[in-house]
């Protein structure tokens, strides 16, 4: 692939804890990928009009505060309502299964548990974009 993938990080909402949103940050970098991080406290329309002026290939937001049934959907709805279809939204934090699950389900990609492989997640984002090219 001759084009780096560009990927915006994001924290949501009033959560504070962004250690874990710096490393992913970091691990996507040494895999040779752009990462364009946020900072903290982002509003869902912020995160979307940072990822579509930035032209990222996908969007990482880390939610430990236990907003997530909230942050992603209102991003999804948002990249919608933008007929924004190439952008992949995925994620990591506390996300209990069931909640996961109802999130799959409303096309979010991958959530990313604490404990996750920065090579797994590095992998799934480079198979997700050779097999999702941008428009």
């Amino acid at each position: 692939m001759d084009k780096k993938i560009r990927v915006l990080v994001a924290k949501a909402g009033l959560d504070g804890h962004d250690r874990g949103a710096k490393v992913i940050a970091a691990a996507l970098k040494d895999a040779g990928m752009e990462v364009i991080y946020t900072g903290l406290r982002q509003t869902p329309e912020m995160i979307v009009e940072a990822a579509i002026q930035e032209d990222v290939d996908a969007i990482g937001i880390s939610v430990l505060s236990g907003a997530h049934m909230t942050i992603f959907p209102s991003v999804k709805k948002m990249l919608e309502s933008r007929e924004v279809d190439d952008i992949l939204l995925f994620g990591g934090g506390i996300i209990p299964d069931e909640d996961a699950a109802k999130l799959y389900e409303l096309g979010i990609g991958k959530l990313f548990t604490p404990g996750a492989s920065t090579f797994e997640i590095v992998d799934y984002l480079k198979t997700w974009v050779e097999n999702h090219p941008k428009k």
